[in-house]
């Protein structure tokens, strides 16, 4: 599958509850139609997390893939996302100049949690007719 030019692509958690929210909450923001969406469980998240060896066992929630460029993971990944977002979020990317290492700590903790307090679903809820334009590997 070719990928879309000049579109950043946002793998996300299927089943988690939190992160199917957070793409809906993304794709309502995305004015600029910057992204594209599809999940670490499928057969394209599993391709480009090989191609760039993340270790999905170590890295299991947002990853941003700016091809050609970057990729960025866990809190870099969402600041770098609020940058592409509508109204007031992209001024969140200030928070890019505390340590990574204190914001992938505060990141994680959610991470770790997402399943407990947002719970999960079987499988990956599909979009709907508007939103299907935005998935890859559906």
């Amino acid at each position: 599958m070719d990928l879309p030019e000049d579109k950043k692509i946002i793998l996300f958690d299927g089943v988690c509850n939190f992160c199917n929210a957070s793409v809906r909450f993304i794709m309502k923001r995305d004015k600029k139609d910057c992204f594209r969406f599809a999940s670490l469980e499928s057969n394209l998240g599993k391709k480009l997390t090989y191609e760039r060896g993340i270790d999905t066992s170590k890295i299991d929630s947002i990853i941003l893939i700016d091809p050609g460029n970057a990729y960025y993971i866990k809190s870099s990944a969402a600041l770098e996302i609020s940058k592409g977002m509508s109204g007031l979020y992209p001024l969140l990317s200030i928070f890019i100049y505390l340590p990574e290492g204190f914001r992938d700590w505060v990141y994680d903790i959610v991470a770790k949690n997402r399943y407990k307090w947002f719970g999960t679903t079987e499988t990956c809820p599909m979009p709907s007719a508007e939103e299907e334009s935005k998935f890859l590997d559906t």
